[in-house]
């Protein structure tokens, strides 16, 4: 996922609380095989919606404090904020047709 940019605990509240578009975060590890999986469809449904949307990613690992936040129990987690507030979540492996499913009803 090199191409999405790093959330981070430092950045989280600028980059994804006070963004003012929805922001797409994938929740992820470095040992998550699934999520390994997910992050090419994750950067191509990115690229597909950055007029509408930010995107970026998470490492549970290091950022801890997000996680337990948001209740995040497992990776891949992909959740949807807006307006600082987490509006719909998605977990596991999808294909990008459910990704889009999951979260196309919220960018207008």
């Amino acid at each position: 996922m090199a191409n999405l940019p790093e959330f981070n605990s430092a950045n989280f509240e600028s980059e994804v609380l006070n963004s003012d578009q929805p922001v797409l975060v994938d929740f992820s590890a470095t040992w998550c095989g699934p999520c390994k999986q997910l992050a090419p469809i994750v950067e191509e449904y990115a690229a597909d919606n950055a007029s509408k949307m930010k995107v970026g990613k998470i490492d549970i690992d290091q950022a801890q404090d997000i996680a337990m936040k948001y209740m995040v129990m497992g990776v891949p987690t992909l959740m949807l904020f807006k307006d600082g507030k987490p509006i719909e979540t998605a977990r596991g492996f999808m294909p990008k047709k459910k990704v889009a499913k999951a979260f196309d009803k919220h960018l207008g």
